[in-house]
């Protein structure tokens, strides 16, 4: 599964060299040029799903789709870092935390046209889901299961329960590096296993783009007319899959690593013997061994390097290269930069 990774959501944010700005005088600048108040120096781990990580230079609050394309052009005009998160469910910020300005996408507007669902991009999928099943529009309902945004989903091309993004979307509305806006349809987005171009846009980027050459701020899906009462049946079972079988009590980032072709990352840990593994308060979910949990006060480097231990084993036993599904943002030490 994946949800959000930055963006609503990753990657080198960009920005000009030399000298940090004052901070306090651009958050000035981007209320009096976008209407939008800005926090400097304001902590990040409340924001993730995980609970770790330290602060932003400067934080501000994307409350629709507009008001994200605003903030993302004024810091492009002033060639500002920037990075983009919707809910923070599937990236691991460091404790050091995020150079620059830091846009929480809470763009969550969402309308229903007969069997088409359009949701801007910081609305949480499960509600997008929700929102359809009310509306006995069926094709949603593994969105239940996927703790991050439309833009984060959208994104990584995220999935669950045998679908995914890629088999309901029909187009998204994206901000382009150019700063004009325009509809793309789903089949030029290079749709893939929890892929899509958008995460090598401009070399990397984020759901929303995490200073990335292209910002999703909306998407339109094409879902199915059925019975309401029998889809909320289907996510009603969905739901409690997710209870017996994700650790949903304690802070995680969802599944750390991609199923490999043919194979269960989860599989492959359990293998190695590798449930209740701790580096300080992370630890290997004993319910499933694909979560890594915060299970008593974990810094994000206790996650990542229990992710790297947990990477490095598997290898060795296996001879399997896991890849990351969580994205690591912020400023980490060198060494660690290395997470492909």
């Amino acid at each position: 599964m994946s949800g959000d990774a930055l963006g609503a959501a990753h990657g080198a944010a960009h920005g000009a060299a030399g000298a940090a700005p004052d901070w306090a005088a651009v958050a000035r600048d981007l209320e009096r040029d976008t209407g939008v108040r800005a926090a400097p120096d304001r902590p990040l781990a409340d924001f993730t799903t995980m609970r770790v990580g330290g602060p932003a230079d400067l934080v501000a609050i994307a409350e629709d789709a507009a008001a994200l394309a605003a903030l993302v052009r004024f810091a492009r005009l002033r060639r500002l870092p920037h990075t983009i998160m919707g809910r923070g469910s599937d990236l691991v910020i460091a404790d050091t935390g995020v150079r620059g300005l830091v846009i929480l996408c809470r763009a969550d507007a969402c309308r229903v046209d007969g069997a088409r669902l359009v949701a801007e991009s910081g609305l949480p999928l499960a509600r997008a889901a929700t929102l359809a099943q009310k509306a006995g529009l069926a094709g949603l309902e593994f969105g239940l299961a996927i703790p991050g945004t439309v833009g984060g989903a959208v994104w990584a091309n995220a999935g669950a329960h045998g679908s995914d993004v890629a088999s309901v979307l029909e187009s998204v509305d994206v901000l382009r590096a150019d700063g004009t806006e325009r509809t793309d349809p789903a089949d030029s987005l290079d749709l893939a296993y929890r892929d899509s171009r958008f995460k090598h846009a401009a070399g990397e980027g984020s759901a929303a783009g995490r200073g990335a050459a292209e910002v999703i701020l909306a998407a339109t899906f094409r879902l199915v007319p059925d019975d309401d009462a029998a889809i909320k049946a289907r996510m009603d079972e969905i739901r409690r899959w997710r209870r017996e079988h994700q650790p949903l009590s304690l802070p995680s980032a969802g599944s750390v690593f991609r199923n490999p072709p043919g194979d269960s990352a989860g599989r492959l840990i359990d293998a190695c013997g590798l449930k209740g593994r701790r580096v300080g308060g992370a630890e290997v979910s004993r319910k499933h061994a694909n979560f890594i949990v915060n299970a008593a006060g974990a810094s994000a480097s206790d996650v990542r390097g229990l992710a790297e231990t947990v990477r490095a084993e598997v290898a060795r036993q296996f001879g399997t290269k896991l890849e990351y599904e969580v994205q690591f943002v912020g400023d980490w030490p060198e060494q660690t930069q290395e997470v492909a």
